[in-house]
């Protein structure tokens, strides 16, 4: 998904709101793999402030483009802590919070018929067929790339897959189809009742896969600092962290 397509999505939907309600809203720019459970603190938080607020989803750096490019939106949620090192320099990233952590794991088809064993060197398995994330549009690629790097196998891997995915959804589906027998994606998207009955987590050695921080980042040309601010805290409170708990996630005090 390109930064230009968000780009034009987020533009009409906001034009389409008269001025009052434009005045009453929060875009967000939330990664894919985030969105089940801020849909649902939206919802709850639209109900008791009366406001409006709107979720541009996509690949962490095609969002992050995106909201470059515009300049119209108050929050960015990576699906790792990376963009905001990657970008701060540039000025628009501002205060954050942490909440919550993704953790990357290893897919298999539901009931591991293809029996691995949580390593993540198993990728170069010739039986098997593999798909990864693209490490150049979304945090699951990015982390990817990380991982395997550290581990010395990334550009055999790369050599070895099917198919570079653009984001966790991707990958899920691909899998969901039958596509591959393997790969890595954020252990939380896992237990998505509509992942659930087709593709199985197998954990990786927190060494190896380590817990990454969701930055709920506040955008500096907001236009609305204040409400952005109060949502930010509601998402990093206790109620906001056991939505985020429910939807297989760890959360803001799982590492210290």
């Amino acid at each position: 998904m390109s930064f230009k397509f968000l780009l034009c999505t987020a533009l009409m939907l906001l034009s389409s709101l008269p001025v009052k309600a434009q005045e009453q809203q929060l875009l967000i720019y939330c990664g894919i793999t985030m969105v089940r459970p801020i849909t649902e603190l939206s919802r709850l938080f639209e109900t008791r402030e009366n406001i409006r607020v709107t979720i541009s989803q996509g690949g962490s750096e095609d969002l992050y483009q995106s909201a470059k490019k515009s300049r119209i939106g108050d929050l960015y949620l990576p699906g790792e802590p990376s963009y905001r090192g990657k970008h701060q320099a540039e000025g628009l990233l501002g205060d954050y919070k942490v909440v919550g952590y993704n953790q990357m794991a290893l897919f298999v088809q539901k009931g591991n018929p293809k029996r691995l064993k949580g390593d993540a060197n198993e990728l170069l398995r010739k039986d098997l067929t593999i798909i990864i994330g693209n490490a150049e549009s979304g945090s699951v690629g990015q982390e990817t790339k990380t991982m395997l790097d550290n581990l010395g196998i990334y550009p055999k891997v790369v050599a070895k897959a099917a198919m570079l995915m653009p984001d966790s959804r991707a990958i899920n589906l691909a899998m969901k189809r039958g596509e591959a027998d393997a790969t890595l994606n954020w252990r939380a998207t896992a237990f998505f009742p509509d992942n659930a009955t087709h593709v199985e987590a197998i954990n990786l050695d927190p060494k190896v896969a380590k817990p990454q921080a969701l930055l709920l980042i506040q955008l500096t040309f907001s236009k609305n600092p204040v409400l952005s601010r109060k949502f930010v805290d509601f998402i990093a409170s206790e109620e906001g962290q056991a939505i985020f708990r429910k939807h297989g996630f760890l959360d803001n005090k799982a590492i210290h």
